[in-house]
This record gives structure tokens, C-alpha cells and sequence, in this order.
């Protein structure tokens, strides 16, 4: 039986070798990441890049795509939606089959229509806006992290359970993404009145230190007990250091709607502790609620990049691998084939299960309300990066709007009730 067992397990070894070796000797399929070097959101950038070629150098490592070797093309948005316009000219004239990234709306839905126009599947990393896939969505973009209102819903659970009736002041992102993140959480938090609850807008791309300084003196000046900053990446960080030397984390309870591992870092655990949010993925969800397949994946990326990874690297190492799934399933690359596929497949890899709506393309999932532990708690954890406390989870049907109010949305806008 012995020998047996030895037999079969050096068989598997040596097909599993050959597969590989097929996959290398094989022409190579290549995907292209349009992701932000550099510019406002780079650290989210440098995570993208990251979980991308983690997910790449496993799936070759396993025999490829459809036999076939992956490789990755890559290219600088630096934030700006026409850069990103161009550049997926440029990776699809290389011969990108797929694309993905970005950590800005706009820049999301600057891509996603030009991919379209090119016939290639657009895969949104970092894109919250609920425009991405409501009233700018098309049949070639799909969004895995979750929207603006999915994110809104779970936090303002929390928010009217525990500042119920306060006033709030909104420090706001003057694009897609920070627009829809305000009227999402002023419709879940009961906030709608602007001459109660005030706000005022921030340049983005460039809104730069003097402007983020005033909006901060305005919140200041109000008599809000709860200070909503929508504001992410390197905006989020400087606004979160001055609300820090102005004495406002002490008077207020800070709020940003979206957090990430690379956002809290930046900043310092002792600005960011209590601050409330949201996430779809935090490193330490797959220990929380015992997920194998995500523990596994914290801790190979841990260990090759000394870091814990952050949503970003989670959201384009998952992106890859659901291209992956895809195409195995269609026997294809071809883009038509690719969606069909996709729409309304379920799957588990990170988490719990998700989806891939069919009528927007939204992923529906479980989603989380979180806070940023005390520093002395961040500090004691490995890599010093145990930063979310969380709040509370809620699955993905009852996080994300209907198919009824989508289609009201898209009317609203002129938009047909159907992605074309």
C-alpha cells in the first residue's frame, strides 16, 4: 500500500510538472493593470500591483489559463481619467485580453468606456462610486469591491445606533466617488438637511494643504459632533494629521466611510484610532470568521512582502483569479464568452460567498463596519498593523440596492434599465 501511495504521489508530481511545463513552453496570455503609480493614490497602487503578481505567479505556477502562461502588462493612471483613457489604448494595443485597477472613480469609469470601445472586459479594484455601475455601467465593466451605498448602509446601521439625532459635517471629495459617498451617507445616517448637517468640498485631483487646512477651520466653526471626512488616499491622510494638530479627533467623532490598511498606515494608528468606516475585505476578516482560503492568502502575502495585505491587493489578486475562473469555464478569452460566464456566478475565495450580479455587474457582498483600534493594541500585533475592530457585518442582498432602484437611478439619469 506503501509503495502504492508513493507511486500515485510521484505521478501527480510529475504531470503537475509537465502542466507547468506546457503552460511555460506555451504562448503567453497577457492581462494589463492600469493601476496609480504614482500621484494621490499610489500606496493603493503599489498593493494592486502586488496581489496582482502574487495571483499571476500562483495560477502559472499551476498550469496557466487554458494552458496558457500569464503575463502582465502594467501602465501609470497617476489618478487622472484621461491618462487612464490612453493608457488602455496602449495595453490593449500590446495585446491585453483583460484589464483592471484604479483606486479613483473617475478614473474607473474613464477606463472601463474606453475598454469598451476596445471589446475588453474592464475589472474595477478600488472604485466606490455608485455611478461605477449604476448610471456610467456597461456591459464590459465589472466592479469587485463593493459601492458607495453598500459601504453607507453598513456604517449608518452603526451611526444611527450610536449618534442618533448629533449633528455631522461633511469634508467631501469633489468627483464621482466623493459625491455618491455623501448622498449615501446622508440618506442611511438621516442627515439630508444640509442647513443642519453642513459640508464643503475639496478639490481632487490637487486639493492641496491651505484647502483641506480651510475646510477643516469650517468643520471647526460648526457645532457638529460628527465630522464625516470623504476623502481617501493621500487627501485622507493630510486631512486626518490636521484634524489631529487642530484638537477635532478629540471634539468630534471622525468618519471615513472607506478605510484601507495602506490609509490608517500612512497616517499613524495614534491620529487614526476610534475613527469609524468601512471596508469589503480587511486582512483580519478571514481569521474573524474563520475562512481558510483567505488565511492562507494573508499569510503567503505576508510572508513575501513583509506587510499585511490591504483591500487593494485583495481586490486584484481576486479580480485575476475570477478572469481565471471565467475563462476556464467559457474554454475562452473572448469577451462576450467572458461575460456570459460571469453574470451570476457565485463563487468563495477570500471570504464568504460573493456574486457577480447579472443586471449591473456589482459583486454582492458580505460587507463590514469597522473601527481603528488604540494604538497600544496596533503596536502589539506582528508588522504593527493590527488596525481594524469589527463593528459588524452585513451580507451582501440587504447591503446593495435592488434591481428596482437601480433602474431608477439609471432613468434618472436617461440611462436605459438594461447594461448595454
Amino acid at each position: 500500500m506503501y509503495h502504492a501511495r508513493h507511486g500515485l504521489a510521484a505521478l501527480l508530481a510529475s504531470l503537475t510538472l509537465l502542466l507547468s511545463l506546457v503552460a511555460s513552453a506555451a504562448q503567453p496570455v497577457a492581462i494589463g493593470i492600469n493601476y496609480p503609480r504614482s500621484g494621490e493614490y499610489s500606496e493603493e497602487g503599489l498593493m494592486q500591483m502586488r496581489g496582482a503578481l502574487m495571483a499571476i505567479e500562483e495560477i502559472n505556477a499551476a498550469g496557466g489559463v487554458l494552458g496558457r502562461p500569464v503575463t502582465l502588462l502594467e501602465a501609470d493612471t497617476a489618478s487622472r481619467p484621461a491618462q487612464a483613457a490612453e493608457n488602455e489604448d496602449r495595453l490593449a494595443d500590446q495585446g491585453a485580453r483583460m484589464l483592471f485597477g484604479g483606486s479613483s472613480s473617475a478614473v474607473a469609469v474613464a477606463a472601463g468606456q474606453r475598454a469598451r470601445e476596445r471589446g475588453l472586459l474592464y475589472f474595477g479594484t478600488l472604485t466606490y462610486s455608485n455611478d461605477t455601475t449604476g448610471k456610467d455601467g456597461h456591459r464590459y465593466m465589472f466592479r469587485e469591491c463593493y459601492n458607495a451605498w453598500m459601504s453607507s448602509r453598513v456604517l449608518g446601521q452603526h451611526l444611527r445606533e450610536h449618534f442618533a439625532d448629533q449633528r455631522y459635517f461633511y469634508i467631501t471629495a469633489d468627483y464621482t466617488w466623493g459625491h455618491t459617498t455623501e448622498a449615501s451617507m446622508r440618506h442611511f445616517t438621516d442627515t439630508e438637511d444640509e442647513a443642519d448637517h453642513g459640508r464643503t468640498m475639496v478639490p481632487f485631483p490637487g486639493g492641496r494643504y491651505r484647502q483641506l487646512q480651510a475646510a477643516l477651520a469650517e468643520a471647526a466653526e460648526s457645532d457638529a459632533e460628527v465630522l464625516v471626512m470623504v476623502l481617501f488616499g493621500n487627501q485622507m491622510v493630510t486631512a486626518m494629521r490636521l484634524a489631529y494638530e487642530m484638537g477635532l479627533t478629540r471634539r468630534m467623532q471622525i468618519v471615513v466611510p472607506n478605510l484601507t490598511l495602506s490609509m490608517v498606515e500612512q497616517a499613524g494608528p495614534g491620529i487614526m484610532a476610534g475613527v469609524l468606516g468601512a471596508a469589503p475585505w480587511t486582512w483580519n476578516v478571514p481569521f474573524h470568521y474563520d475562512y481558510p482560503r483567505g488565511q492562507a492568502f494573508v499569510n503567503d502575502f505576508a510572508e513575501r512582502y513583509e506587510t499585511y495585505p490591504s483591500t487593494s491587493a485583495a481586490s486584484a489578486y481576486s479580480i485575476v483569479y475570477q478572469w481565471r475562473d471565467a475563462a476556464e469555464r467559457a474554454r475562452s478569452f473572448d469577451s462576450e464568452r467572458l461575460i456570459t460566464a460571469l453574470e451570476g456566478h457565485r463563487y468563495s475565495l477570500l471570504k464568504d460567498e460573493q456574486q457577480w450580479r447579472a443586471f449591473d455587474h456589482q459583486n454582492v457582498q458580505t460587507v463590514y463596519a469597522v473601527r481603528i483600534n488604540p494604538r497600544d493594541t496596533v503596536m502589539a500585533g506582528r508588522f504593527r498593523q493590527d488596525y481594524f475592530e469589527i463593528l459588524g457585518a452585513m451580507e451582501g442582498e440587504r447591503a446593495a440596492q435592488t434591481q428596482t432602484e437601480w433602474i431608477a437611478e439609471r432613468r434618472r439619469y436617461g440611462q436605459p434599465p438594461r447594461l448595454e
